[in-house]
C-alpha cells in the first residue's frame, strides 16, 4: 500500500517533526502560506494556552530539506469569500514564490480552511497544480473523481486512524493523512506521534510517497 502525508502552516513545531520523519524515512508535503512567514520567526496565534509561531524564512530550507513543498495560498483566505482575481494572485502567487525559493515545482495545493466552490477550484487548476487537498474524509480517497478535490481518509488524531489504515491496506490501496503539528501540544502526544510513524514505517507493505507522485 501506499500512505502519503501533509501538513499545513509552516509552524514551528514542523522542526521537531521531520526530525522524526527523518528518523524513520518517511516523506511528507508541506503545505505554506509564503506572505505570512518573516526572516526571524515570530509569534501567530494561541491556540489552547499554547502560542503558535511560524518558522522564519531563513531556516525553512533546512527544516524541509528533503521534503516536498506545496502551495496553502499567500495568506491563508478564505477562498470563497474573496474576489475571483484576488485569489487567482493568492494562488500563482504562492506557487510561484515557492518554486522560486525552493528551486523546483510546486504541483500540490492545499486549500486554507478546506474551503473551496468550482470557481475557486478552476483557478487551482488554470495556476498550473496537479492536485489539490480539501479537508473531507473518503474511503476510498484514490484516485480522486476529480483532481482538484483530493480528500483524505483522515486526520492524523483521528479515533478512526488505524481503522481507516487497515481497511486502505486489505485492498492496497492509497492512505492519505494530513495535520498540523501545532496540534501535538504535550510530550506524551509526541511520543504517540513518533510511535504511529515507526509502525506505519516499519510495515513491509508500505511504500512512503507524496500526494504529487500519484498524479
Amino acid at each position: 500500500m501506499i500512505v502519503v502525508q501533509c501538513w499545513d502552516d509552516g509552524v514551528t513545531n514542523d522542526a521537531p517533526l521531520t526530525d522524526i520523519l527523518r528518523k524513520h524515512k518517511a516523506k511528507a508535503c508541506f503545505n505554506l502560506n509564503p506572505a505570512l512567514h518573516s526572516q526571524e520567526r515570530k509569534y501567530s496565534w494561541s491556540r489552547n494556552g499554547y502560542e503558535i509561531w511560524k518558522l522564519g524564512l531563513k531556516e525553512l530550507k533546512s527544516v524541509y530539506e528533503g521534503f516536498d513543498i506545496a502551495g496553502h495560498s499567500m495568506t491563508h483566505p478564505h477562498p470563497n469569500q474573496i474576489e475571483p482575481e484576488k485569489w487567482k494572485s493568492e494562488v500563482a502567487d504562492c506557487k510561484k514564490y515557492l518554486e522560486d525559493f525552493f528551486g523546483f515545482e510546486v504541483r500540490g495545493f492545499a486549500y486554507p480552511f478546506g474551503e473551496y466552490n468550482d470557481v475557486t477550484k478552476e483557478i487551482v487548476r488554470e495556476c498550473g497544480h496537479s492536485y489539490a487537498r480539501t479537508t473531507k474524509n473518503l474511503n476510498p480517497c484514490y484516485p480522486p473523481a476529480d483532481t482538484m478535490q483530493f480528500h483524505s481518509n483522515c486526520h492524523f488524531l483521528s479515533d478512526k486512524f488505524w481503522t481507516e489504515f487497515e481497511s486502505v491496506k486489505k485492498t492496497d490501496g492509497v492512505f492519505y493523512f494530513w495535520g498540523h503539528s501545532y496540534e501535538i501540544e504535550t510530550d506524551a502526544m509526541w511520543k504517540d506521534f513518533d510511535d504511529k510513524i515507526k509502525r506505519i514505517s516499519e510495515d513491509k507493505s508500505v511504500i512512503w510517497k507524496v500526494p504529487a507522485d500519484l498524479f
